[in-house]
């Protein structure tokens, strides 16, 4: 598999020193309750939001370069839009990282993009501290100082899509430049007897399946059963999602709703055996109040842990997709940190190992996640809105993949995403045909 070129660029390391002679010192900085933070931005990216700490003014201490304050992802097409003559661009492209102290906005600093971006190796171009104050208005005084390490290298990824849509059973297939290579078949069904052609493991007594529904109302009850199994080119199963808990309207609404979640478990081959599966994580999904967002979580499961979603299961994602346009599922440590920070025992990197390898996959992915460290993307899913036809986009970091099959996970998991979707629509809807029709077969 040939990956597509990417480029990682981290900001790590912030700390703010205030000389006790500047006019902020003055007013109060160190002692004042108004919180200091950094935003961190580059051209055509969402800035990120960071909480940054003081140090003491005649302190030689270094901020923690191992905390990374932000996370930026180019490809190729970002770089050389980046890269244009001068001419053809109404300014040169800046990193910028703006100190505030609660409104107040002490200073900047600034880095251009450059070719060294480009070449993929490692490199630092930044890290120490920096003078972002302003001298002339404090009356020539030193100004506030920033610490900060900003880091380039190359992280590549795969690119993947649905090759149709996920109820119609397409081939999956990787996308590099102009080429596209067929790597897995995507089976989808839904009927009663789904649990049992999976296998025992993502059944327990408490997974959620309720009594069936006689007649029409069935679909406008519950939505329950459905399956994606994942095959290779030799057509041996390699991954699957399997709807554990229904899809069901919550007590005087028409939605699921978030206290009450349909489920999905993906799921993989136990090393003895097709017949046997071992669960690898939990999708919960529902919809928003107001109808206009689907939420979807993500959990993995650990060795030997059980299907419920609950105990020692880690939670690695929760995003927020809009009903109507679609949106991004993604794993990506950092982002997913600071909006849990404060729940750092949430935290996907103490994610437990897996003790034994399936001789199809590398082993290191399937219970660890590959994780080397917070801030590291992982994976995001491109999916459309509701009533609307989606061939999921699968982007996944390479260096979480040691053999093609550590990727049919992914695609289960993202073939499940795209499902939830359908499955959380209001229940005075009809589903899309593809999804009535297999729900007729069942």
């Amino acid at each position: 598999m040939e990956p597509r070129p990417f480029i990682k660029v981290t900001v790590r390391g912030l700390g703010l020193r205030i000389p006790v002679s500047s006019k902020a010192s003055r007013g109060g900085v160190h002692a004042a309750s108004s919180p200091c933070y950094c935003e961190i931005s580059l051209p055509n990216f969402p800035s990120e939001t960071v909480p940054i700490s003081l140090v003491p003014p005649t302190s030689t201490t270094v901020p923690d370069v191992k905390s990374t304050a932000a996370s930026f992802y180019l490809d190729e097409p970002a770089l050389e839009k980046f890269l244009l003559p001068s001419c053809m661009r109404r300014s040169v492209p800046c990193l910028e990282a703006a100190v505030f102290l609660g409104r107040q906005k002490l200073g900047s600093f600034r880095l251009p993009v450059g070719l060294d971006w480009v070449e993929g190796k490692p490199a630092v171009l930044h890290s120490g501290w920096t003078s972002i104050g302003n001298s002339k208005s404090d009356g020539g005084r030193p100004g506030a100082e920033l610490h900060l390490v900003v880091k380039v290298e190359a992280d590549p990824r795969y690119l993947f899509q649905f090759d149709g849509e996920t109820a119609l059973s397409p081939q999956i297939i990787q996308v590099s430049g102009k080429t596209k290579q067929a790597i897995f078949s995507c089976k989808f069904s839904r009927d009663r007897l789904s649990r049992s052609r999976v296998g025992p493991c993502d059944i327990s007594a408490s997974s959620g399946w309720s009594s069936s529904v006689d007649g029409k109302d069935k679909e406008r009850r519950e939505r329950k059963g459905w399956l994606v199994m994942i095959h290779d080119l030799s057509g041996s199963p390699v991954a699957a999602a399997s709807m554990v808990t229904p899809f069901v309207p919550s007590s005087g609404s028409d939605c699921v709703s978030r206290s009450n979640p349909g489920a999905w478990l993906i799921l993989r081959p136990e090393s003895t055996g097709v017949d046997s599966w071992r669960p690898w994580g939990r999708l919960e999904a529902w919809r928003e109040r107001g109808g206009k967002g689907v939420g979807c979580r993500f959990q993995l499961i650990p060795e030997g842990g059980g299907v419920t979603g609950l105990g020692s299961d880690v939670l690695v994602s929760e995003t927020l997709l809009s009903s109507k346009k679609g949106g991004e599922f993604t794993i990506d440590a950092k982002r997913f940190n600071n909006q849990e920070a404060s729940s750092p025992a949430l935290s996907p990197v103490e994610s437990p190992k897996r003790s034994s390898p399936s001789p199809r996959s590398s082993g290191e992915l399937a219970f660890n996640m590959g994780f080397h460290g917070v801030g590291e993307f992982v994976m995001s899913c491109a999916v459309r809105g509701d009533r609307k036809c989606s061939k999921p986009m699968v982007q996944l970091a390479m260096r979480h993949v040691g053999c093609v099959e550590d990727v049919a996970v992914f695609m289960a998991l993202a073939a499940a995403v795209d499902l939830s979707v359908d499955a959380c629509q209001p229940f005075r809807r009809k589903l899309r045909k593809e999804l009535s029709e297999a729900m007729s077969h069942s």
